[in-house]
């Protein structure tokens, strides 16, 4: 299993922000503790398809310091597809 970033590259308040998946949802939620990362910040079904964490480039330089895959657009879209939850399931 694997958890993974893309670039800090979508402004919002002030910051620049990106994607943390991973390979599997207890995985996801495991680094993002492990980051400081608060439960509530979590994004997944029903909101969206694909559970994940949207983080600051701060965390991001963190969370690839503890392992952290980095990716660019192409494969982190790839990887949205294939953890995503087919519609009507939550995990």
């Amino acid at each position: 299993m694997a958890v993974y970033v893309d670039a800090a590259i979508w402004k919002w308040v002030g910051h620049r922000w990106c994607h943390l998946l991973a390979d599997d949802i207890d995985e996801l939620h495991r680094f993002a503790a492990q980051l400081g990362i608060k439960r509530s910040s979590y994004q997944g079904p029903p909101k969206t398809s694909a559970p994940h964490y949207d983080i600051t480039g701060f965390e991001r330089d963190r969370a690839v310091r503890l392992g952290a895959i980095e990716c660019s657009r192409e494969e982190i879209v790839a990887i949205f597809r294939r953890v995503r939850v087919p519609k009507g399931k939550i995990r």
